[in-house]
């Protein structure tokens, strides 16, 4: 088999070679940031796992992990507290949303420097509150009037962010007019043909798409640099300008959409998706309570988009702020495990998922929580290994 540095840069060999090299620099931070940027290691090695039991078909997100779970503004303008990224998404047994999910416990733990005990009560927890979820066979969410503990708090705090807030942080007056910020790291000006040809087409998506913005024209767009596991795939923000509200601006996502790094180890038979942003914002759309405001797709030069609005409140806990809080973890980890059953419940009987009362039964039977429990503790010291090799490959230069 080939080595970890080695599968690492052929996965990332079809992408921007110079915005690969940040995801590259990104993935050294730690543990839990490499695990996050190595999807694809993660179900190469759990397909060739014959110990964990077989488990109901179920929609999962596939890329599930603590930073996975977010506030979005959600199509009715509300502000929700859920599941929030779905690139991955895929039709596959239910257990390996749990695997994934209980090893990023343990990784995070470790990186916030949080006691090895306080990760296994966690996983733990997560466990048990999943499989009660499933059992009640009830798909719950979470929102400002319902949410507890920290996620309240943080609701409540990110709901009183305004659109201008984003916009004073994101853009400038340039000759005086209001352009997307140009000396932002994360901001890349691009090619003026480029330019021209995005603010074409983004024109079109406003103008014939049912999704799209009324109203609004396109006024500036640079690459965007964003996330961990997508860096290095094309990515723009947009700066929309609304032609009838004076002083009205959107900024708007676009972001390429690739395979799941699932589909080599799926042996189901997935959807006939038209192309791979269809995919995604069809399972977003079927395990979200609520989609987010201008969730799309479009083709572009023969590739596909993902396209949504680029809000102010949308953001994930920061785990540092209450590592030494456990209740509120211990809250936090509850509600990750209620809206992942929740999501699952929602979409159960969809185009090959299981029914809710196979979920139902699968949650009532907790003798596979050992089972996944062991292999995500195991799993998480293989990734420790991966990690190091891939560190000492990095410093030799290997991936430049």
């Amino acid at each position: 088999m080939a080595s970890v540095p080695q599968r690492i840069k052929q996965f990332n060999s079809n992408r921007l070679s110079d915005m690969v090299q940040v995801k590259y620099e990104m993935m050294t931070d730690n543990r839990f940031r490499f695990y996050r940027g190595t999807c694809h290691l993660f179900y190469e090695d759990l397909s060739k796992v014959n110990s964990i039991p077989p488990t109901p078909l179920a929609w999962i997100c596939g890329d599930l992990h603590l930073e996975n779970f977010g506030t979005y503004k959600g199509d009715n303008r509300l502000v929700y507290f859920d599941l929030n990224d779905f690139d991955e998404g895929v039709l596959a047994p239910a257990s390996w949303e749990l695997v994934r999910i209980v090893t990023s416990i343990f990784l995070a733990f470790d990186s916030l420097k949080i006691d090895h005990k306080k990760a296994v009560n966690m996983a733990q927890l997560f466990l048990r509150s999943y499989s009660a979820t499933l059992s009640k066979g009830k798909a719950y969410y979470i929102e400002a009037q319902t949410a507890k503990g920290i996620v309240c708090s943080f609701l409540a705090g990110v709901n009183k962010r305004k659109q201008k807030d984003i916009l004073k942080k994101k853009t400038e007056k340039r000759q005086n007019k209001l352009q997307i910020l140009a000396d932002d790291p994360k901001h890349i000006e691009l090619d003026a043909q480029l330019k021209r040809e995005l603010i074409h087409k983004i024109t079109e998506w406003i103008m014939y798409n049912h999704d799209g913005p009324y109203n609004y024209e396109a006024v500036d767009v640079v690459y965007r640099v964003a996330g961990t596991g997508s860096v290095g795939m094309k990515r723009y923000v947009f700066l929309l300008k609304s032609m009838l509200a004076k002083d009205k601006y959107l900024l708007v996502d676009m972001k390429q959409a690739a395979p799941s790094s699932l589909a080599p180890y799926l042996k189901g038979q997935q959807p006939h998706w038209e192309n791979e942003a269809q995919r995604v914002v069809a399972i977003q759309e079927r395990m979200q309570n609520v989609a987010p405001a201008l969730l799309s797709s479009l083709v572009f030069k023969e590739e596909a988009y993902l396209i949504q609005e680029l809000q102010p409140v949308k953001d994930s806990i920061n785990f540092k702020l209450i590592k030494d809080r456990y209740r509120d973890i211990y809250q936090v980890i509850d509600d990750m495990a209620m809206l992942t059953a929740s999501a699952q419940l929602r979409s159960s009987g969809r185009q090959g998922a299981a029914v809710a009362d196979e979920l139902i039964a699968f949650g009532q039977n907790n003798q596979w929580q050992e089972v996944i429990l062991e292999y995500a503790t195991q799993y998480a010291k293989k990734v420790g290994n991966d990690y190091k090799a891939y560190v000492a490959a990095y410093k030799k230069g290997y991936f430049k």
